[in-house]
Order: structure tokens, then sequence, then C-alpha cells
């Protein structure tokens, strides 16, 4: 759930919680306190500090926009209403249809911002759509009563596959049964905690995988046919051309799916076959924006803390495509954020909403670039500053001169290690002592598989596993390590979320004498090493005798 500031001559939102007396006033300085030292949103605060409930904010957030409320205990959808929204939808989406009224269809949402939701609705019912607010849990329970048990994926596919469906893409994407069966693919994308989810058209198969925990797997596959109608329905909710299936496409579709805000990045691609796409899942709810949810060890989590507070100077977080690096930035920019402080983010895209912070998307098909937007942000008087990625020499140097200026700068950048951060710089053209001058800290990250906690065995390793490691293997000699032998929860993988793995190179006075003497990638390995530094490798076998992942896992996702 998402909240905004008031309007002008609306109530703040502690006025409305306690004219309803949900809240005191103490409690109401006690969230603010909270928001003024962790950032974040009061309403947020007030939850977590259990002085509501949900359904308390949401009813509260409704009536400070403005919003009709309706009390599900006292009013009983009607039978027209019921059979305008396929039961498939009313789930996925937490929307419950009350009743008609001269053509408009009244919706009970329990999340008063979940408005993106009403478009897409006014789309497959054909009525002009109204939401009002009601209770979360009541809305699941009557959606539950009303429309029995959410059908399966498989249930979803035989309906759309044994269904007349029109002949031309617009009206093949309004049809029931692909928005049905769209629907359960989302849904169960979200239950199964899926990153992207893949539509792949061949020849004469239709695929559909998730990638879960950095890992594809295979769901049921569609017939043939529906890869056409369930593409053009994907296209027409990110509001692209359904004509066009010639080129690549790039939109964006926001829904609240179980109640939940998601956010899903569509990419189309034409091929040989046939037009595929692939969704990029952002789930807001699933992602904790705070240092202690990234699952660091203390002494790695004080020294980002650290870095959060730095006066001037570039901390770089580097690792490959899907490593975490976004998430660790904003944990760190949302633990930076107070009142005092001007935070300003220049991303492609912005994947995440944090309030306090200036947020900038990249466009560069009108010029808005990472090094443009960048020289703007220097005449805003920011504090601290966030690149989502240093790709060039010209956002390279303004890094630095951003950081000459008195600003700390934080950024991404693609190399496989921390020490070798340093000779990217110089590959794009940023001078040696620029580096040395401005460089604080460079965190390096992996994220490698969990070891799934319901099918958990322990086992001590043999001396066959521990002679793969080398001279490391004394990091997990003689320690009891673990590993999944595969069930339901983990799709018989054995590994259920993922750890981070974290090296952090600080730039002392002997790397920077380094830096500036030109030195190699393994000189300045070396000499972080003996300054502290705890490689990637060591980390993930710290991180295996503790349980939480495998060696396998350690040594498919990091170099020695």
């Amino acid at each position: 759930m998402t909240e905004g500031g008031p309007s002008p001559g609306r109530p703040l939102l502690g006025q409305v919680l306690k004219a309803r007396g949900i809240i005191r006033e103490s409690q109401v300085q006690a969230a603010l306190g909270e928001q003024r030292t962790h950032g974040g949103l009061i309403g947020q605060a007030l939850v977590e500090m259990g002085a509501c409930t949900p359904g308390d904010l949401a009813l509260a957030l409704a009536e400070q926009a403005g919003m009709e409320t309706v009390d599900l205990s006292q009013e009983r959808p009607t039978e027209e209403a019921i059979g305008t929204i396929d039961g498939s939808a009313a789930h996925a989406y937490g929307v419950l249809p009350l009743r008609l009224e001269g053509g408009v269809l009244l919706v009970a949402l329990a999340d008063p911002m979940n408005t993106a939701v009403l478009e897409d609705l006014s789309f497959t019912t054909g009525y002009e759509t109204r939401a009002v607010v009601a209770d979360g849990e009541l809305i699941r329970s009557l959606v539950l009563e009303l429309y029995g048990e959410e059908s399966t994926l498989a249930d979803a596919i035989a309906d759309a596959a044994n269904a007349s469906i029109g002949g031309d893409a617009e009206s093949a994407a309004q049809s029931k049964p692909v928005v049905r069966l769209l629907n359960s693919i989302l849904h169960r994308a979200i239950r199964d905690r899926a990153s992207d989810v893949h539509f792949e058209v061949y020849e004469d198969v239709f695929r559909i995988r998730y990638r879960v925990d950095g890992s594809l797997y295979e769901v049921e596959a569609p017939p043939p046919h529906l890869a056409v109608p369930l593409v053009s329905r994907i296209k027409v909710m990110a509001d692209l051309d359904i004509t066009e299936g010639r080129v690549p496409q790039d939109g964006r579709i926001e829904l609240a799916i179980d109640g939940r805000p998601v956010d899903l990045r569509v990419a189309t691609l034409p091929g040989a076959a046939g037009e595929g796409c692939v969704m990029r899942v952002l789930d807001r709810s699933a992602v904790s924006l705070d240092l202690e949810a990234l699952g660091l060890q203390p002494h790695d989590e004080a020294a980002l803390r650290a870095m959060t507070t730095l006066p001037h100077g570039i901390v770089l977080v580097t690792g490959p495509t899907g490593s975490g690096k976004t998430t660790t930035l904003y944990a760190m920019l949302s633990e930076a954020n107070s009142p005092d402080t001007k935070i300003i983010t220049v991303e492609d895209p912005v994947e995440y909403d944090i309030a306090g912070i200036v947020q900038v998307p990249i466009n560069d098909e009108i010029g808005v670039t990472y090094a443009s937007v960048l020289r703007s942000i220097l005449r805003q008087d920011p504090d601290k500053i966030l690149v989502g990625e240093i790709r060039d020499k010209e956002t390279g140097a303004t890094a630095v001169e951003a950081s000459l200026t008195g600003h700390t700068v934080f950024a991404t950048i693609h190399t496989n290690d921390a020490p070798s951060t340093v000779t990217r710089l110089v590959d794009m053209g940023v001078e040696p002592f620029l580096i040395s001058a401005t460089l604080e800290s460079v965190v390096a990250q992996r994220l490698v598989r969990s070891v799934c906690s319901d099918c958990r065995i322990e086992f001590e390793p043999d001396e066959e596993v521990l002679m793969e490691l080398g001279p490391d293997a004394d990091l997990v000699r003689g320690r009891t390590l673990s590993y999944g032998k595969g069930c339901e929860k983990c799709h018989h993988t054995g590994y259920r979320g993922r750890t981070g793995l974290f090296e952090i190179m600080t730039i002392d006075d002997e790397v920077r004498r380094l830096i500036e003497a030109n030195a190699s990638i393994e000189e300045l390995r070396e000499a972080a090493l003996n300054g502290g530094m705890r490689s990637l490798r060591e980390a993930g076998l710290r991180a295996a005798a503790e349980g939480r992942t495998t060696i396998e896992e350690v040594i498919r996702e990091t170099l020695v």
C-alpha cells in the first residue's frame, strides 16, 4: 500500500485516525519520530508499531483521499455485479464487485491507491468502474464465498484451450478465458516469488517459464494457439501497439495482485515463430529496503551503514545483472534518508518509490541521459546522489566532479569483483589520481540460493568435497553443512529464497597509493585483503558453514 501527502485542505492521516478513535496523539508523535529516523511513510510506521491495522489504515487513507468507504458486513453484492467479473480476476486483484448503478460498476478495493486496476476492469467488463474502499479481510472472505476457491493454472489453461476465442488480436485479448488465464499466470508468479515471467513462442510449442531465485523453471504449457491472444492481452494492459508485432516494444503495468502492489515491466520481442515477451516482476511488498533485511554479517552491515554517513566521496556497488545491487543501494539510501538530507537519484528505470527522495528516470530517446541529468542534479543542491549505473567516461567524470564538490555519490558498475572496479574506471578514461581522490568504498556482491528450510538435511563434508576448495577448505572443515533434498515448497530444487554475499573494499592509504601508481588488479586485491577485505569466496564459504547455502552454490557464483 502506498501513501501520498494530503491535498490542500484535506486532513493529515494521523488526524483522520485520531478522529476515528483508533490512535492517540502520543502514537502519532512516536510514528513521526520513527519516520524522521528511518524515513518511510507514517501509516506504515503506525502499522509496524501495532497502533492500527492495515484495514484501519486503508479506510483512513480513503477518507483522506475523499473516497467512499463501505461496510461489507452490512452490504451484500448483487448477483448482476458478481457476474461482471471473472473469479480469477476477483482473486488475483483482490476486488469485489458490489452493484451496477446506471451503467457504472461499483467495486470494493482494500487499497485506495490501487486505482490502476479500475482501467483494466473497465476494459474487460465493458462498464465504467468506480471504486469504494472496504476491509481487505472481508473482501477476501466474500470473494472466496461467492466465487469459490481460485482455479488452478491447469484449469485456466484447459478452459482457454477449449474456448472459442475471437480471430483478431483485439477481440482475443478481451476474451474472458484469456483474461482468466493471464490472471492465473500472474497470480502464481507472485505466489512463487518469480522475478521474471517468460512467454516464449516456438514453431510448435508455446512455453512459459518463471525465474525464481535466479533459476528458470517451466510451468504448465498452454497450447500454441493461445500465444497470440496472451501476448496481445499483455500488450493491451501495458498500453503497447497491439497491431505492431515486427519491432520490440517496452511497456509497464501497475497492478495489485493479492492486495500487493506489483509493477510489471514488459518487453516484447518478435521471433521467427511469433512474438514473445518477458515480464519483469517488481513486487514492492517482497523487497524490504532496509539494511537489516539484506542478511549482512554484522561487520558488513556496520560498514555499509558507515558509508551512508560519508560527507563526500564515491561508493560503488558492483556485480552481474540480478545480483541485488539496486536493492542494496536503495537500502543504503533509506538509511540515509532524513529531513535534513536531500537525496536525488537518476535511474533507468526507477524501480521502487522511496518517500522523501527525488527520483529521476532516464530517457535516452529525448536526451535525458545519466550524464546530462547528473549535471542538472548538481544545481539542485543535493547532499547525496544515486547514479543508476556508471557506464561511460562522461558519467564517470561527472560523478567524480560531484564528489569533488562535496557530494556523496552512490552508483553501480559492472565488474567481477571489488578490486577490478578500479581498472574498469581507468579503462573508461577516468584519471587514476581522480579515482584515488574520490573513491571511498567498493561493494561487490552476489546472490546465492538459500537452503530450503522445509527439506534441509545436515551432513559432515568429506575430504573429496573439501579438495575442490583448495586452501579455502579450512573455512568449512569440521563444520556441519546443509543441503535441501527437494520438496513441494522449493519446487524440488532444494533451495528457497536467496542470501547475499558481500566483498567490501575500503579505499585506505595503501590502496590509494596503488591506484595512483596504476597497479594491477592482483596488487590491488592483495592490498585490500591485507587491509581486512573478505573475498566473495570467503563470504560464501562462511555462509555455507552457517547452513545458509551450499558449497555448490558458492563455487558456481564466486571466483577463487
